[in-house]
Order: C-alpha cells, then structure tokens, then sequence
C-alpha cells in the first residue's frame, strides 16, 4: 500500500507565496525597464569607448559605439558623478548589460548652448558640408546642421563658394528655433566685424522715405543686397531689395533685371533689427494711383492670363496691374491657359484693395452665362 504523499509544509504567514509576489518584494535595485523608458542617473565610469551609468539597477546602464559617439560633443562636457537623464535602447543584451542613450541630453545641451551663444554673441566654428540656392549648409559641434545666408557670407568669399564646402570656419549665431530645427549662423559677422561696427554707426545716420545711390552687391534668390552711400558715414550700409520691392509687376527671375556691380537709386523703407530695408518700385510711380479713371466700368482690353488658381485666373492689364477672372465667369467651353492672350473688360475696381473684377468678352454668350 501506497504511503500518502507528505504534505508541503506551509510559508510562515506573511511570506510571498508565488514568484511574482516574490519579485515584487525584490528591492528596486534589481527591477528590469522598458525600452525607451526615460531615467535619471549618476554617472559612474567614462572611459574612451563607453561610458557608464547608476540607473538604480542591478547592473549600470552603458553607453557604446555609435551611441557614444552620436554624442561625443556633450560627452566631453560630462564628468563621473554628474547627473543625467537616458533613455533605454535595449533592457538587457546577452550578456547581461542595459544600453543606454544620452541623445535626448545631448539635444538638451545643444540647444542651450546655442542660446547662449546668440544671447553672448560668441564665436563657433562649423564646417561648410554643401551649397544650396540660398546658401551654405553647415556642420556644426554637438551633431547639429546649421545655415548660413549668402547675405551672411564675407565678401572674401562671393563667386567662390564652393571654396567653403569641407573648410572650417567661424561663425556667429544670429537664429535659433529647436521647435523649427533652424539654427543659423553668420560667417560675415566674424570676417566682416569692422566693417559691421562701423556699418551700425552708418545706420543712425539713415533716414527713412529718402533715397540714396547704391550698388548692387549681389542678387539673391529673394532680391538685392546692395551697398548704399550714406553722406556723412565713414562707408557704404548694406540694405536689401526683396524681390516683392524691385517692381509693381510680378518679378520671375531677378537676374534678367540686374547685375552685380549696377549703380541703382534705392529708397530707406526701414530699418529692422539692424537690417536696412530698400524699395526700387516705390521710386516709380505706382499704377494703382490711377487705376480707376485709366480702366473705368466697361473698358475693354485684351489681356495675358499668368496665374490660374481654383477660383479664376488672374489677367494683366498692364505691367503691375492684374485682374482676377472669376472662374464663374468662364464657360466651361472656353479653354484658358497661362500665357493666352484673352479680351476682356472691367467689371468693378476697389482701389484700396487693389482689386479689380474682369468678365470675358465672348463672341456668342452661351445659355446660363451671367
């Protein structure tokens, strides 16, 4: 006959009676994470090729390889007992170890730094990477890219940018956005630094709506930087004609107008933050001041179609004057394109507003067509 099995004997009361109860009894230092957990921690060990970390478990949280790396900038700035935050890449590899990142850190600190670097006006030095239409993309410390304008180019350098790509160079800060990833900087402001104090003490002595002689510098994508003689400054002041100020009529392409090196009349508009505002157009007379007694109710004018858009297509008048073709007022037999020359007449004109309304002149108006 069988024996009865001998009954387990039973945990003193108290006790944890399954393995989760006993892990959860288990003191904090041997708890396990999540990735992408975000932790503070003390920093414990730095060494070449990695970099540890209390994170309060079991074992220190590590940061290696390209993860260190990535951060290599801020790493430096670091020391053994700081505290920092990281994030959990990986919770515990083969061999038992948690990879750690301080990427978010870092971002942390690169910002910063470059706030303080707009807030002091201190010098940086990046590394051009490449050309775009408006300027030069570059690297800059702590793994950021930056922007510098060809407006904030030194004149040593206009017509041989290329000469920049790989090179280093000192810059200042002039904009930070971390919520628009835009960092820019200026190379002029630090090769230039002379001629810029003494282009600040020029600008007291600008007034405004008045015009001066000046030559064109550069042309830009978005106008013209050019150079102003200012009577009683030591030296030019740089101001730009943005392309919206070069004429009263749409600008397509800026350099079929003008050239580098041309003598132009420019009028003061303002100054902004240190920055001169120029205007070509508004040397010339505006179109618009006449608009009503040239094209009265009813006048008729074969005109250019330049822009359709999904409520009519816009019509020039004359240079600087366009009216708006309202898409109700074409049949849908009638086919128009941009460039078509078209006969139209005037509806209405709001000068204020600079508006004016066309109906289609049609040589047999369809049914329905008001």
């Amino acid at each position: 006959m069988a024996g009865k099995q001998k009954p387990s004997p039973e945990l003193p009361k108290g006790e944890p009676q399954t393995m989760g109860a006993l892990l959860a009894r288990a003191p904090s230092s041997i708890r396990g994470w999540k990735k992408g957990e975000v932790l503070t921690g003390k920093i414990t060990a730095i060494f070449p090729k990695s970099l540890f970390v209390d994170i309060g478990g079991k074992t220190d949280g590590v940061i290696l390889g390209r993860e260190l790396e990535a951060v290599k900038d801020y790493a430096k700035t670091l020391k053994v007992g700081d505290k920092v935050e990281v994030v959990v890449g990986e919770p515990e590899t083969e061999s038992g170890q948690v990879l750690i990142n301080l990427r978010k850190s870092a971002q942390n600190y690169a910002w910063n730094f470059y706030n303080e670097k707009l807030k002091n006006g201190a010098e940086v030095e990046v590394q051009g990477r490449e050309l775009n239409r408006g300027g030069l993309i570059v690297d800059a410390p702590h793994h950021l890219q930056g922007f510098i304008p060809s407006s904030q180019i030194g004149t040593m350098w206009q017509g041989k940018l290329e000469a920049l790509i790989n090179r280093p160079l000192k810059a200042k800060v002039i904009e930070v956005s971390r919520s628009e990833n835009r960092l820019v900087f200026s190379e002029k402001q630090v090769s230039q630094a002379k001629e810029i104090s003494a282009q600040k003490a020029a600008l007291k002595k600008i007034r405004l709506q008045e015009t001066y002689g000046g030559t064109i510098i550069q042309v830009l994508p978005y106008g013209l930087l050019v150079s102003c003689q200012i009577p009683g400054a030591e030296q030019g002041v740089e101001g730009l004609v943005h392309i919206s100020e070069i004429a009263w009529e749409k600008v397509e392409d800026i350099n079929q107008l003008y050239k580098a090196g041309e003598k132009v009349k420019v009028l003061a508009l303002e100054v902004n933050e240190g920055r001169l505002q120029l205007s070509l157009k508004r040397l010339l007379p505006d179109p618009w001041e006449k608009v009503e007694k040239k094209y009265p109710a009813d006048t008729h004018f074969k005109g250019k179609v330049t822009k359709l858009t999904p409520y009519g297509a816009l019509v020039e008048i004359e240079p600087g004057i366009e009216g708006l073709l309202h898409i109700s007022k074409i049949p849908p037999t009638e086919k128009i394109d941009v460039g078509t020359e078209i006969s139209c007449f005037v509806e209405t004109v709001d000068r204020p507003n600079r508006r004016i309304s066309l109906g289609l002149v049609l040589k047999a108006k369809p049914i329905g067509y008001k």
